[in-house]
């Protein structure tokens, strides 16, 4: 049986929309995020500014995906960043959509990968720590914007969702480890699950704490 899969960021052609058009289907009041499609709301971490989006449409799989980008930024330099894709099935009579599950880039800094219940919904969630990267390709809807985002450590944390085979949606939030006022070590190897201790220990739990807040903070109206 065909599945339809909802396509994640990478080396596609983005056909990009107006911030004006996303304001249709998503608001962002203080740090309240607001989904019209599908409906749901989400208590952020912090106060985030919508700085872009995007949309493309995938006629062979009667779907569309949409992008949103979030951003926390202290003198045009990126502190934190949310991702907020959501791919929508256009034709009623089309399969579910469909999404893959969650994988680290590295399994050796991740640090909770687990699936929780809420109602009829299963949420997939993930947290790693990763790189940023200023050159890669999906970060460029943020850098075009004039804004820096620094070649650093980032806690991430994600959590994907399938909507009544509608929707799927994915958040992916990330936070400079730099930003918790404590000094942390450069290098991966202090950030290995077997080896971590000390002041990373005490950013991967302040992360994990405020990012299943922001989990746990989820309320989605029922069709």
């Amino acid at each position: 049986m065909k599945k339809i899969l909802i396509p994640l960021i990478g080396l596609i052609a983005w056909i990009w929309v107006t911030l004006a058009f996303a304001a249709k289907d998503l608001e962002i009041k203080g740090k309240q995020l607001i989904s019209q499609k599908p409906p749901f709301t989400l208590t952020l971490p912090s106060e985030f500014r919508l700085i872009h989006s995007l949309t493309q449409e995938f006629q062979q799989e009667s779907s569309r995906t949409r992008v949103y980008f979030l951003v926390k930024e202290k003198n045009k330099q990126i502190e934190e960043m949310l991702i907020l894709q959501i791919g929508d099935r256009t034709n009623p009579q089309a399969e579910p959509i469909q999404a893959p599950s969650l994988k680290p880039y590295m399994e050796k800094r991740m640090y909770l990968k687990d699936r929780k219940k809420r109602g009829d919904l299963e949420i997939e969630r993930l947290i790693q720590l990763l790189a940023w990267n200023p050159e890669a390709s999906s970060l460029q809807p943020i850098v075009k914007k004039g804004l820096i985002i620094p070649s650093r450590w980032a806690m991430q944390g994600q959590f994907l969702f399938n909507y009544v085979g509608e929707h799927v949606v994915l958040v992916r939030y990330s936070r400079d480890v730099n930003t918790f006022g404590l000094k942390v070590a450069e290098t991966g190897e202090k950030w290995e699950k077997g080896l971590i201790s000390g002041n990373e220990r005490k950013v991967v739990e302040l992360f994990q704490k405020g990012f299943l807040e922001m989990v746990d903070s989820f309320q989605i109206k029922n069709p």
